[in-house]
């Protein structure tokens, strides 16, 4: 943050626009609006992911999927385009009425949009580490991969990059295998 600079507050947050994501990152205000091409990554992938491991159904279940939770880690609060608890974490939801989780996920996914990308790198992941998250995928919808990356002490592994219309077993995820071209608005429309 630049020398000065008073710390953004939630009151930030609050006042952007309809459409727009906002989180605070050490203190600085960091806002985004989804494209369409992040929203059908978010969505698709969501889909894919909430039935086996949300629900237990094909899969074995285990885990709390949410998309878009607002997270609250000390004074940063970000807002991941998924996030999935191990019941182990978290053995039951939070009341429907609260507003955000202060929790780490287990798992965080990042969609990333051009505006965000060094973000998600450089700032988010970090703070993801710091907060013990176990595993994170990025995934690009306009170069059409995913990233997985691992925990270790020292920082992330990269575990693997997927691409394409390639089908993948994707730790922590691996029980199920994901076809990626349903990620990429366009590529999806095609297989139909």
């Amino acid at each position: 943050m630049a020398k000065g600079k008073k710390p953004a507050t939630y009151e930030d947050i609050e006042a952007l626009p309809v459409g727009w994501v906002g989180e605070l990152l050490e203190d600085e205000l960091v806002a985004s609006r989804p494209t369409m091409g992040h929203v059908q990554a978010v969505s698709a992938l969501s889909a894919i992911l909430c039935k086996p491991f949300s629900l237990g159904e094909g899969g074995p279940g285990g885990w709390w999927m949410i998309a878009k939770p607002e997270v609250h880690l000390g004074r940063d609060i970000l807002v991941p385009d998924l996030a999935g608890w191990r019941h182990e974490s978290l053995p039951r939801l939070p009341s429907p009425e609260e507003p955000f989780m202060t929790l780490a996920p287990d798992w965080v996914c990042e969609v990333l949009l051009p505006s965000t990308r060094e973000v998600e790198r450089e700032r988010k992941l970090p703070l993801y580490h710091r907060e013990g998250v176990a595993h994170a995928w990025l995934v690009d919808p306009l170069a059409r991969t995913l990233e997985v990356f691992r925990r270790e002490p020292s920082g992330w592994r990269l575990i693997a990059t997927h691409g394409g219309s390639e089908t993948v077993h994707a730790e922590p995820f691996d029980a199920v295998p994901l076809g990626l071209g349903v990620l990429w608005l366009g590529a999806a429309q095609a297989e139909r």
